[in-house]
């Protein structure tokens, strides 16, 4: 006993003290420091102050003027203790502040709903003063957005390059989610009142796994009256998942899951929700439309639905790259899998890819692609800054969403102990789950009365991490313990999240978007940016959406008010920015929006050019037969003055075209949606000879009184040329199109238009409206070519397939495509429709090729 009694006083000797008194610690070396001293002053003679010449070139030496700002900010800040209120005082310290103080108290709050608003009104995302830094800020529909980096608006290539290989996050906040509450049949009927194409015209096992929550839906969103009526903006739409009842009080969807029928209680349609999620630049008059449809279904059948706005209360991030999936596996730890996730939905009978996807084991599944696409993920995930950096064999984790449903079990039967022992995950606040067991069944994104609280703030974590680390080095006081948490917010470690798998576009990187409560935004903004995610603003994400051949809302959406809106800001800045320069160093101005209207002057004259096609010469494309069945006005004999508004319909779905075409007897033309449900390709319609006959047999059978039918075109330059937006598209002749394609190229023979008559195209009347010009000389007719579109998107610079987006008259581009088959042998015809493009200050004209994309894919309804 002795000997173990030694051995405990020789370790506690040599350990060092708890605490060290410095004034003792100091004494007992006096000596060393006095002759420390007496070294340094001998050298410096006694001399201690900073030379001049060793001071910075600045005035940070001398505080003068931060002790002068100081004192005066103190008096400012004082106020009268004797006289006033408690509040009173508080609004008078808020009103002496200075307006930077009190811009940055602001700016740190973090409001359980709502957002930050300027003195205008302007709203700020919770990602505003991250954003304001590093990016061009401008203000846009009601909020400052990042416009894009700082610079001139160059660094496209390093952005597409990011993309490819990296991982960009866009902060999609803007974005509204409308909920609609009420009976199953009657949110359908309202969505068959406003959306296009019709939910339950899709094909069936998608409809049923959109229907269940399984994935999400696209559609346009349209004033009531659906495809008859003028499309607002694109949209996403998803439903609450039935749930299974946590209790038998009220099952009343107990047995959704065995079953495929519809879902009933009795003889009427479940309680279910709904979101829409709609563009801020078109919310308000989508909101409009949705709460018109409402009150039409409500008084037509006598039901109850709720609609109201999640504005300020959900936050949505939008991820895009090839490592999206990694980054999310390294950011998004789940506590639980919520009750409502759609993985419980295994039973229902969906189609072959939905079955595959949930009778696999996601444990074992370790790519992104065993998810289906358009899925819908809901989890509880824990707080990313209080994870530890490293992970241990006492912390059995999910090391990502895929592994999370191993130890499911696990963390549901000890989350209390869990929570309670691991220092390293949870904090010292954090010790005890928060209420019950029902913590996680509480978290719901869907109920909009309920409260989700905020993450702790970033002060008490450093606090709280700081206190840890003193403890681990055995310094502190060990009785005092953390400190109590404020009693105002209840703060919590963990959020419920929804994560959304974009579809599937072929050759691109899949994004996804992660739906969360708007007081955890910038909570997982930093988490994401600092674990290698790259911040894009609106201009680098409108790159990445030409890229990968994907339409920008609103830019690409020229059937849209919002997109009205956007050319008219536009116009407005380019005519501001004309008047800033001298008269002699104007440019000629150009019509912002293009004026889509002038397409009609073109429809006639190309429709009798095919008709002529036997002759190979030149045609005279202009003539002097009167235009019939066209809403175009001819003003005079050499001008078409038409309205600036887009006056036509926007073909985005198949059967969209195919119904338009039956509608003018155009059954014969040569646009090719319909082989999308059949075994035959566009291959082998091109080597169909009997096809080439009568389409000329029947041209003359297209009765054409109605609006202009546009659809969505991906343009490429057949050899050189870089298209820019609003370039105008033009119908070629066929000896445009053979000195291109021929192998003498010369660059004399290619067409060009004389400089003079190259502001001339497009002419604006004192009314504002834009004429299309043709001239008349004989001369001046050889370089004349009728529009047929107008591009929306021009390249962008770096990529390595350059593509542009834009939209052509369906019509003219299947009497194109025939008239260039007819006169082409088989083995040189193509899929691709020969056009030209002019950019609008520019007098070359260059061959490209356009693609439509419903040829290339059932419906055209995916977005950025």
């Amino acid at each position: 006993m002795a000997i173990e009694g030694s051995k405990k006083s020789k370790a506690s000797a040599s350990q060092p003290p708890r605490k060290i008194n410095v004034q003792k610690f100091a004494e007992s070396r006096a000596i060393e420091l006095e002759s420390l001293h007496s070294t340094i002053s001998t050298r410096l003679n006694n001399d201690f102050r900073s030379r001049r010449n060793k001071r910075r070139r600045t005035t940070a030496f001398d505080n003068q003027v931060a002790k002068k700002r100081n004192r005066k900010r103190m008096r400012l800040i004082k106020v009268d203790k004797s006289n006033g209120s408690g509040s009173e005082k508080e609004q008078k310290n808020e009103s002496t502040l200075p307006r930077r103080f009190r811009r940055r108290l602001e700016l740190k709050k973090n409001p359980g709903s709502g957002f930050v608003t300027s003195g205008d009104g302007t709203k700020r995302l919770r990602t505003h003063v991250w954003h304001a830094k590093r990016f061009t800020m401008a203000k846009q529909w009601g909020f400052y957005l990042p416009l894009g980096l700082q610079g001139r608006g160059r660094g496209s290539r390093a952005v597409l390059r990011w993309f490819k290989q990296g991982v960009l996050v866009h902060d999609a906040s803007y974005n509204v989610a409308v909920q609609l509450e009420g009976p199953e049949d009657s949110l359908m009927a309202v969505l068959r009142m406003v959306l296009v194409p019709c939910p339950s015209v899709q094909s069936e096992g998608g409809f049923d796994s959109v229907l269940s929550g399984i994935t999400y839906g696209a559609a346009m969103l349209h004033h009531v009256g659906a495809s008859s009526s003028q499309p607002i903006a694109p949209v996403t739409y998803m439903w609450h998942p039935i749930q299974q009842s946590r209790e038998d009080d009220n099952s009343n969807c107990h047995d959704v899951v065995e079953c495929n029928e519809p879902y009933k209680i009795g003889h009427q349609s479940c309680f279910r929700q709904l979101w829409l999620w709609i563009h801020s630049s078109a919310f308000s008059e989508g909101y409009d439309a949705l709460k018109c449809a409402c009150q039409k279904v409500m008084n037509d059948r006598g039901v109850t639905i709720n609609c109201f706005s999640r504005e300020g209360q959900l936050a949505k991030l939008e991820l895009i790259g090839s490592k999206a999936f990694q980054l999310l596996q390294k950011t998004v730890h789940p506590v639980t899998c919520n009750v409502e996730n759609c993985w419980q939905l295994q039973k229902c009978s969906i189609t072959k890819d939905g079955d595959d996807f949930h009778n696999k084991n996601f444990s074992k599944v370790e790519n992104e692609e065993r998810f289906p696409s358009c899925a819908i993920l809901s989890f509880t995930i824990k707080d990313p800054r209080v994870l530890p950096a490293k992970r241990t064999p006492d912390s059995p984790e999910p090391d990502s969403i895929l592994d999370m449903q191993e130890v499911e079990a696990k963390d549901r039967a000890n989350l209390t102990g869990n929570l309670g022992k691991n220092k390293e995950v949870a904090s010292p606040s954090c010790s005890k789950p928060e209420g019950n067991g029902n913590l996680f069944y509480k978290m719901n994104l869907w109920d909009a009365s309920s409260r989700i609280d905020p993450p702790k703030d970033e002060n008490e974590l450093c606090m709280e991490k700081h206190q840890q680390r003193m403890g681990f080095f055995c310094l502190g006081d060990t009785k005092s313990g953390t400190p109590e948490a404020s009693n105002k917010v209840q703060c919590t470690h963990s959020c419920p999240i929804l994560l959304l798998k974009d579809g599937d576009q072929k050759g691109s990187p899949t994004g996804w978007s992660v739906i969360l409560p708007i007081t955890w935004a910038k909570v997982l903004w930093l988490s994401l940016v600092s674990n290698g995610a790259r911040a894009i603003g609106l201009r680098e994400k409108h790159w990445v959406a030409c890229e990968i051949g994907l339409p920008f809302f609103p830019s690409d959406f020229p059937d849209c008010n919002a997109y009205l809106s956007l050319k008219e800001i536009e116009a407005t800045a380019s005519r501001k920015n004309a008047e800033q320069r001298p008269p002699n160093l104007r440019h000629f101005q150009i019509p912002i929006p293009p004026p889509w209207s002038v397409v009609h002057a073109a429809f006639d004259k190309i429709s009798m050019r095919v008709k002529e096609s036997e002759t190979s010469s030149r045609e005279n494309m202009v003539g002097t037969n009167t235009m019939t069945n066209l809403s175009c006005e001819r003003s005079d004999a050499t001008s078409f003055t038409c309205r600036n508004s887009f006056d036509g319909i926007v073909a985005r779905t198949s059967s969209m075209l195919i119904d338009f075409l039956k509608d003018i007897h155009g059954e014969h033309l040569h646009l090719f949606s319909q082989l999308q449900n059949s075994k035959s390709s566009l291959v082998k319609v091109m080597e169909d000879k009997s096809l080439m006959g009568k389409g000329l047999n029947e041209i003359t059978q297209t009765s054409y009184s109605r609006k202009l039918c546009f659809v969505r075109v991906h343009l490429q330059a057949y050899k050189e040329g870089v298209f820019e937006d609003g370039a105008v598209i033009c119908a070629p002749c066929l000896t445009d199109i053979s000195v291109w394609t021929s192998s003498r190229v010369s660059i004399e023979g290619r067409l060009e238009m004389p400089n003079s008559a190259v502001g001339s195209y497009f002419k604006e009347q004192s009314s504002g409206e834009w004429a299309l010009q043709v001239p008349e000389d004989r001369v001046s007719r050889e370089y004349h070519r009728w529009p047929i579109g107008f591009i929306t998107t021009g390249f962008v610079r770096g990529s390595k397939k350059p593509m542009a987006e834009s939209f052509c008259e369906a019509v003219l581009l299947a009497r194109l495509r025939e008239e260039q088959w007819n006169k082409m042998p088989v083995n040189r015809r193509r899929k691709e429709i020969f056009v030209l493009v002019r950019n609008l200050r520019s007098s070359a004209f260059r061959l490209a090729l356009a693609t439509v994309v419903l040829e290339q894919q059932k419906e055209d309804l995916r977005f950025l």
